[in-house]
């Protein structure tokens, strides 16, 4: 795993988005938002290269899934 591809946390990503945790996850809902990653039974995080991605151009960011 490179270190662009490592797992990152809900604050994490909270803080480098600025986002609110509600507006984060409707925007996920929306495909506007990259999707979290399962790493355990009770944890989750996402790819720090899709959140880089997305804090790149957040206006025309598409999940990989609905642009199929």
């Amino acid at each position: 795993m490179s270190n662009s591809d490592k797992i990152i946390r809900l604050k994490t990503v909270l803080a480098r988005t600025g986002l609110s945790r509600s507006t984060m996850y409707r925007k996920i809902a929306e495909g506007t938002f990259p999707s979290q990653v399962k790493i355990s039974v009770h944890g989750a995080g996402w790819r720090e290269s899709a959140v880089n991605r997305w804090i790149d151009d957040p206006v025309s960011y598409r999940a990989e899934s609905s642009a199929q």
